[in-house]
C-alpha cells in the first residue's frame, strides 16, 4: 500500500497550538473538523491565515487539516498561520527566503504579563480616592 505525502508543522502563538498537516489536493480547509469559515468568522484573520500560501502561490494545491487548541480566536489564527508557514519549508526548502522576509517563521514571543498583587491587573492601578 502506498502511503501518502503528508508534510506536518506546529504554530503557535499566546497560548494557542496548532498541529498543522498539509496534503496535496483541492484546497481544502478543515479547522478541528469543522470548515475555517466555520472557526474563524472573521474575514481579516481569515487573510492572515492564508498569507504563506499566497506567498509561495500555493492556495489551491493543497487540502490543509488542523488540529489547533488553548488560546482564543486570534491567538488560533495565529499558530495556524505559523504551523502552515512551517509545514511549507517541509515541502520545498526555496520557500524558506519569501516566508522569512515575510516574518512567517519567527514565533511571535508576546504572552499575557501576569497580574501583580496590590494591582487590578497587570499594570492598571486602584482608582486613586482623595476622601
Amino acid at each position: 500500500m502506498k502511503e501518502e505525502t503528508r508534510y506536518q508543522g506546529t504554530g503557535r502563538r499566546k497560548n494557542a497550538i496548532a498541529r498543522v498537516i498539509l496534503k496535496p489536493g483541492s484546497g481544502e480547509f478543515i479547522v478541528n473538523d469543522r470548515p475555517l469559515k466555520e472557526h474563524i468568522p472573521s474575514p481579516s484573520m481569515r487573510l492572515d491565515v492564508f498569507q504563506p500560501l499566497e506567498l509561495t502561490d500555493n492556495k489551491q494545491s493543497f487540502d490543509i487539516q488542523v488540529n489547533v487548541d488553548g488560546g482564543g480566536i486570534s491567538g488560533q489564527a495565529g499558530a495556524i498561520r505559523h504551523g502552515i508557514a512551517r509545514a511549507l519549508l517541509e515541502v520545498s526548502a526555496d520557500y524558506r527566503k519569501p516566508l522569512k522576509k515575510a516574518g512567517l517563521l519567527t514565533r511571535d514571543p508576546r504572552e499575557k504579563e501576569r497580574k501583580k498583587y496590590g494591582l487590578r491587573k497587570a499594570r492598571r492601578s486602584p482608582q486613586f480616592s482623595k476622601r
